[in-house]
């Protein structure tokens, strides 16, 4: 199977990195644009395996077992896959989490990621080491998510689903939380 599946991930990929190659309308000029449009090109590449969700759990992203949905229901995350080891990282090749909605089929498929990074400071009022990438600036500062999670910038990425809110909002309306997934 994997290898009937190889074939038809590649040519999804080359397809997305198509419709990625030219910036949107909206984008700047000049060498950041440029910068930001490959940077996206090589996240959609390095995490095309992960359409296949074993080679994103045996590359060290553990599933969270419940779906996450936005509390003002502004849409959902899906499915948080994270690697810590990937903690801090402004590589577009490196996301900190996976997002994955339900398949319908009992399976898992990619929709987006996550960067995660600490602020230095660990308050909430300073924001100079804000991060950037692909051209756009993290969100942030948020306080931790759960009980020993430093105060973080975060930027969402979702390559994998259109999100109708736009690319680098955190919550998408289009993914769903199946009844019964959510954490009580």
């Amino acid at each position: 199977m994997a290898r009937r599946l190889a074939p038809a991930l590649t040519a999804a990929a080359t397809l997305v990195l198509a419709a990625v190659a030219a910036p949107p309308a909206s984008a700047g000029h000049g060498p950041d644009a440029g910068r930001a449009t490959a940077d996206r090109a090589v996240a959609y590449g390095a995490t095309a395996r992960y359409q296949v969700h074993a080679n994103a759990v045996a590359d060290g992203y553990v599933p969270d077992k419940y779906c996450v949905r936005d509390k003002a229901g502004t849409g959902a995350l899906g499915y948080p896959h994270f690697n810590h080891a990937y903690d801090n990282s402004v590589d577009p090749k490196k996301p900190a989490a996976l997002y994955y909605e339900d398949d319908g089929r009992g399976g898992k498929r990619l929709v987006g990621m996550q960067w995660l990074v600490y602020d230095r400071d660990q308050k909430l009022t300073t924001d100079e080491d804000r991060p950037t990438m692909f051209g756009t600036a993290f969100k942030g500062p948020k306080p931790g998510n759960f009980p020993g999670q430093p105060v973080h910038y975060a930027l969402h990425l979702w390559l994998w689903k259109k999100n109708p809110a736009g690319v680098f909002e955190t919550f998408n309306r289009a993914v769903t939380c199946l009844p019964g997934t959510t954490r009580p």
